[in-house]
């Protein structure tokens, strides 16, 4: 999803910026003993916090699951902890587009980044959340492990032994990935934007819901006024067996989806973008696999 309204707050955390210099990272990370970390989005910062175990000091940008990432709009604070950062992790790809610039602001040679969009193995065409895939989280922990070793070796033998620990941990969601393709592939859903791509294609879903639309919804754009009647003829007809919406981006288009789909009976699903507080990403992505997999158990069994 492209923020792209995001930033506007850029000019006044740019002008502030020059206050900084590379020089502070390395100062706060020796009196404090950890790395320094900035994550754009908190799906990421968890993923940091599991690999850097106790010698990383992690903080997330986007982190409250009820903001519109739409209307995100940086501030001063983030400016700050981006120019003291030894590490940032953004998604890239169009989808944080504020990152870049605060990273422009806040030239910093002792500073790296890893944009998680741009080594992701998996990506799907004009889809940015690259995050929703448990095979490109792989390869973005790795990423991040070997940014962690390289800038400090002592305590390598760690960041290993974590990144072998996460690894594992995801095979509870590769599993639960297999078993609802097993038992429901085929399945006719339906999706309010395109986050959600990332598995229902490993699940064999059978998305009816226009790309077209999926796609504007996640831009932030209003979609083609015929794309918007297929979806609202394919709930009104019983077309598709469930609904998945993302909650953090409502509309009055996708309001009136999840009414009539109420209406009909057909079992809504929300998904969020954002990781919601007390979660891991790994309990995040499972919670929301378990809740689809028992509508799709309820809905195909009528």
């Amino acid at each position: 999803m492209h923020a792209k309204r995001a930033g506007i707050a850029l000019l006044l955390s740019i002008s502030l910026l020059g206050l900084f210099t590379a020089c502070n990272s390395s100062s706060l990370a020796q009196s404090s003993g950890k790395m320094n970390v900035v994550a754009a989005e908190n799906f990421y910062g968890d993923i940091a916090k599991q690999v850097g175990g106790e010698h990383v000091n992690v903080s997330s940008v986007l982190s409250d699951p009820n903001v519109d990432p739409h209307e995100y709009e940086s501030s001063v604070e983030n400016g700050k902890a981006v120019a003291t950062a030894q590490l940032v992790i953004q998604n890239g790809g169009g989808y944080d587009e504020w990152m870049k610039k605060l990273l422009d602001a806040s030239p910093n040679d002792n500073r790296s980044i890893v944009t998680a969009f741009d080594i992701a193995p998996q990506k799907l065409p004009d889809n940015e959340h690259v995050w929703y895939s448990p095979q490109n989280v792989k390869v973005i922990a790795s990423s991040i492990a070997t940014v962690l070793k390289k800038q400090d070796a002592a305590h390598a033998a760690d960041y290993d032994a974590n990144l072998k620990k996460f690894d594992d941990s995801l095979q509870a969601l590769e599993q639960k990935i297999s078993e609802i393709k097993s038992k429901y592939a085929g399945t006719p859903v339906g999706l309010t934007e395109t986050i959600f791509l990332y598995q229902t294609g490993p699940m064999g879903l059978d998305v009816k819901t226009p790309g077209e639309l999926q796609k504007a919804i996640a831009e932030g754009n209003d979609p083609p006024a015929n794309t918007v009647a297929i979806a609202n003829n394919q709930i009104t007809h019983g077309e598709i067996k469930v609904l998945i919406y993302n909650e953090q981006t409502n509309t009055p288009i996708t309001s009136k989806l999840q009414r009539d789909a109420q209406s009909k009976n057909i079992p809504i699903v929300p998904v969020t973008e954002t990781m919601p507080q007390g979660k891991t990403y790994q309990s995040w992505q499972l919670d929301q696999m378990n809740s689809l997999e028992q509508v799709l158990k309820s809905s195909t069994s009528k």
